[in-house]
């Protein structure tokens, strides 16, 4: 191509008749996207990814207590975070699932988050959308490009524990967590409860779990090895005295517990080398 329409508009580009391009700006086949897009406009894009990437590394490294955050799909425009509830607050035990969106124009735009688990909070609607003024742009709010979405997730674990009655989504719930706070407290738990209590198992590792197996075939190799010493002492109880000095002796006792015969013995093949030895 003769001429460079990296910063040129897609309606200046198709503004030819018919709305087909012509001339030295006819689209190649092989071109993508960010053939269309401006350096500048690539530069950010990189910065804004690289810093989202880095937010991220952050949090994993460092985690805030009971926060967490990954990327969804391997796309740093979509986000999924878990929030888990503090104690001695109506959300103790609960897990919460939240999903976040993050803007083209990034940091300049705070996210968007919403709860995909149920709450029930003044400040957090039947949909999962969160009254908070650091999700909003000035100046109806106070997002500012330095803050993280570790920042975020903070404020809203937050707010969690600490509704803000005055500035609420839920006008019911906050007129109840003004005037019965018991009752609120209450409800606040049984839909914690019901929606966001995970009964998980313990997840291992393919050692442990091979370690576990070992363990198992241990335990019960011993426990027939103590089952076969329980029948073995049980049926050396269960002849007389003089039998057992006979079976020490090397001498066969029948299964009914009565010495052989002297012919029965001379039949027997080790009780004539038992006899020769003796000799």
């Amino acid at each position: 191509m003769s001429q460079s329409i990296g910063a040129r508009s897609f309606a200046a580009i198709f503004k030819n008749q018919g709305g087909i391009p012509s001339g030295p700006v006819a689209l190649d086949a092989s071109m993508s996207f960010s053939s269309f897009l401006t350096p500048a406009v690539l530069t950010f894009r990189m910065r804004r990814s690289l810093r989202i990437s880095k937010e991220l590394s952050q949090l994993e490294r460092e985690p805030p207590p009971g926060v967490s955050c990954w990327m969804k799909n391997e796309s740093t425009n979509q986000l999924q975070a878990q929030i888990i509830g503090d104690e001695k607050t109506p959300y103790s035990d609960g897990v919460f699932d939240l999903e976040i969106q993050v803007p083209e124009r990034y940091p300049m735009e705070p996210p968007k988050v919403q709860f995909l688990t149920p709450i029930y909070h003044p400040n957090i609607d039947s949909v999962g959308r969160i009254c908070l003024d650091l999700l909003k742009m000035p100046p109806s709010g106070n997002w500012k490009p330095s803050l993280s979405i570790g920042t975020l997730l903070t404020s809203i674990k937050l707010l969690m524990s600490q509704p803000n009655p005055d500035d609420p989504l839920m006008a019911d719930i906050s007129t109840e967590f003004l005037t019965n706070r018991v009752v609120f407290e209450q409800k606040a738990r049984e839909h914690t409860h019901k929606h966001a209590v995970q009964k998980t198992t313990a997840v291992t590792s393919p050692k442990q779990v091979k370690d576990q197996s070992d363990s198992n075939d241990s335990d019960q190799s011993e426990s027939s090895s103590d089952e076969s010493d329980q029948s073995g002492s049980s049926s050396d109880e269960s002849h007389s005295p003089a039998d057992q000095l006979a079976i020490q002796e090397g001498i066969p006792v029948s299964q009914a517990g009565k010495r052989l015969s002297v012919e029965d013995l001379n039949a027997q093949p080790h009780a004539k080398k038992h006899k020769a030895h003796q000799q």
